[in-house]
Order: C-alpha cells, then sequence, then structure tokens
C-alpha cells in the first residue's frame, strides 16, 4: 500500500516550483479579461434571462469559451462585447475580432485573451425581445400599465 506524503518546505525557505504556471502574468490577464466579459454581459438583462445552460470553461489554450442555448446570436454578443468591455483610461474598445464571426459562434480577442462564443439554437435579441414566454422584470415592475389583471409585482408581494 502506498501512502501520499504533502511536499515539505526545504529547510531556506524557498517554496518548490511545481512547474505551474497558472498564476503568471499572463494568468491574471487572463481571468481579468474573463471578469470584464462576465460583468458586461451580466449588465445585459436581456442576455441572462434568454439564455438557457449559460456555460464557460478556460481552454488549454488558457483562452476561454463560452456557450448557451437560445438567446442573442454569438454575433450580437460579440458587438455588445466590444461596446461595453472598455477601459475609462483608453479610447476604444479591449475587444477585437480574432476570427470569423456568424450566428453560431464568434472569436474575440479580449485584453490579449482568445473568446470562443457559441450559441447553441439562437433566436436572436429581435426575437427574444418580442417573445411573451420571458418573464421581464421592467416590464412586471411597470406600475403605470393599467391592465384588467394582477401586475405580475402583485402577484410576488402578494398584493
Amino acid at each position: 500500500m502506498k501512502r501520499k506524503h504533502a511536499l515539505r518546505r526545504p529547510k531556506d525557505g524557498a517554496v518548490p516550483d511545481d512547474g505551474d504556471d497558472d498564476l503568471s502574468l499572463t494568468s491574471a490577464r487572463g481571468y481579468e479579461a474573463f471578469g470584464r466579459v462576465m460583468a458586461a454581459l451580466a449588465t445585459e438583462a436581456d442576455f441572462i434571462e434568454s439564455c438557457r445552460d449559460l456555460t464557460w470553461w478556460r481552454g488549454a489554450d488558457h483562452g476561454w469559451h463560452i456557450e448557451w442555448r437560445d438567446g442573442p446570436y454569438a454575433s450580437e454578443v460579440a458587438a455588445l462585447l466590444a461596446d461595453q468591455v472598455c477601459d475609462p483610461g483608453l479610447e476604444g474598445s479591449l475587444v477585437a475580432e480574432a476570427g470569423p464571426g456568424g450566428d453560431g459562434s464568434a472569436v474575440l480577442d479580449v485584453m490579449g485573451v482568445r473568446f470562443e462564443l457559441r450559441a447553441i439554437d439562437p433566436m436572436g435579441r429581435v426575437t427574444v425581445r418580442a417573445s411573451p414566454r420571458f418573464w421581464r422584470l421592467a416590464e412586471a415592475l411597470d406600475t403605470t400599465r393599467r391592465t384588467n389583471a394582477r401586475h405580475p409585482w402583485e402577484e410576488l408581494l402578494g398584493g
């Protein structure tokens, strides 16, 4: 029976290098770019409300893959990111198109980090906005709209 032992720190206080460069500056830039992309997507309620199965993972090339079902086209998300991901100290966007893009997929360069966007069975933003099946927070909280039925916010609050 083999036992596993944790690596011990040498007596000179140096930390052994296990070859993992996951904490390098390049890796830090990758996580910063990912954070900026996700923050930009989080500001778009249409995107968050309409997507099913939104997933992301880090690729072998240290780039990011973002995938969703339904929702907007990949080209629409790429345009959204080009508008939203910017640095106040710099002019222009931090996003550049890194490959061909279309309804189902797009490839972007965000701060030098590759992002691959993939939409599975996309509907497009126009169709999402026109679809009555999505519950929309802005409409639910609109108290100026008069209807014969109770408002969704009245249902939520029990009024």
